[in-house]
Formats: structure tokens, C-alpha cells, sequence
């Protein structure tokens, strides 16, 4: 599995109450916070300037939220790709991440009625093969365990949070991809991933 190597622009969702407590959202349908509203204010002059062509955005509340916030500052056409949709976790739904997700992540634990990993990474990699022919580059607006799918197709470490509503530019390098927010870089192969932030 891999993605196009085609350069876009990534922003998870601004911050929602259950991000601020640790707790899994999943399918349950959340809008951001006061927080998370700053968080999409202070994002959309970063974004201004750089030549984005569309925003695709997964059509659950906290991203449209986060997209209409954001494209106040662009007014760029909105696609809403609902394979970008956060992961399914069935009976994890609103209870704490740890200690269950790691063991998720690796593909050692599903939990009931929840996406695997796997099926993930093979409908974030379809969603990305359709996105990444359009004119770019785009701005997907998605969700933690989507960008979390995007990294491993990417050869980058799944592991760490990915931050809220914070600009990152993923662009093919000589050796894989390099993924760029705040000025710093994450190159594939290189770890872990919140050091790099």
C-alpha cells in the first residue's frame, strides 16, 4: 500500500471535548470546542497564500465545522469525501484511548463491532487515490486515526498524537515522503512522531 506521490496539504479537525478528555470519538458525530474553534482561526491565515486548489474534507461535524471556519479565510470549493470519515470503534466509543488503541494500531486488537486497521488503511489509500488526481495541491481536512492511516502509507510512524488543527504539508522526498508542520520536518523512517512538532 502506498499514495500517489503528489504533494497536499493535511489539517485534522480543530479540538472537541472529547479530544481535551482522552476519549475515543469515532462515529459519534462531535463539534468542536471553544478551543477547537481558535485552533481553526488561527490555522486558516496559515493556509492562505499557499496556492491550495480545493478543500476535501470528511463530512462528520468537527471537520465540516473546522472546513467552513478555515475556508473563510480561502474560499475555495468543498468536497466532502465520506471515506475520510473517522474510524469506526464500536464499543470504544467515548471511553479513554489507552490501553486499548496501541494494541489497535498494530493490528493485535479490534475492538466490537470497529473497523480493524487494516480496513483503514485500504479505504483512506482508495479515498487518497481519487483525491490526489484532482488539480493540487488540496487540503484534506480529516480526522487522527485517518492522518494516523496516511503515515503508515507514507513509510512515517503511526504512533503519537497527530495535533489539532495544525497545517501539515506532506510532499514526496528523495527517499519517501516528507511531512512538515510548524517548520520542522518528519521524514519518513525518521521518530517518533510528537518530537518532531
Amino acid at each position: 500500500m502506498s499514495l500517489k506521490l503528489t504533494p497536499f496539504w493535511f489539517l485534522r479537525h480543530g479540538e472537541t471535548d472529547y479530544n481535551a478528555a482522552g476519549l475515543s470519538q469515532g462515529a459519534l458525530d462531535i463539534s468542536l470546542n471553544a478551543t477547537g474553534r481558535a485552533q481553526a482561526e488561527a490555522a486558516g491565515p496559515l493556509l492562505a497564500g499557499q496556492e491550495i486548489a480545493a478543500i476535501i474534507s470528511s463530512p462528520m461535524l468537527r471537520t465540516r465545522e473546522t472546513t467552513d471556519i478555515i475556508n473563510g479565510f480561502l474560499g475555495l470549493p468543498v468536497i466532502y469525501e465520506p471515506e475520510l470519515r473517522e474510524v469506526v470503534f464500536g464499543g470504544m466509543e467515548g471511553k479513554p484511548l489507552l490501553p486499548w488503541f496501541p494494541e489497535w494500531l498494530e493490528g493485535n486488537y479490534t475492538p466490537p463491532n470497529a473497523e480493524s486497521f487494516a480496513q483503514v488503511l485500504t479505504r483512506v489509500e482508495a479515498a487518497m487515490a481519487r483525491i490526489l488526481t484532482r488539480p493540487g495541491p488540496v487540503l484534506v481536512v480529516a480526522h487522527g486515526g485517518v492522518f494516523r492511516a496516511l503515515r503508515d502509507l507514507m513509510g512515517l510512524p503511526k504512533q503519537g498524537l497527530t495535533p489539532n488543527a495544525i497545517p501539515l504539508y506532506c510532499a514526496p522526498a528523495e527517499s519517501g515522503w516528507e511531512v512538515t508542520g510548524n517548520g520542522s520536518p518528519c521524514k519518513s523512517g525518521n521518530g517518533p512522531w510528537l518530537a518532531r512538532f
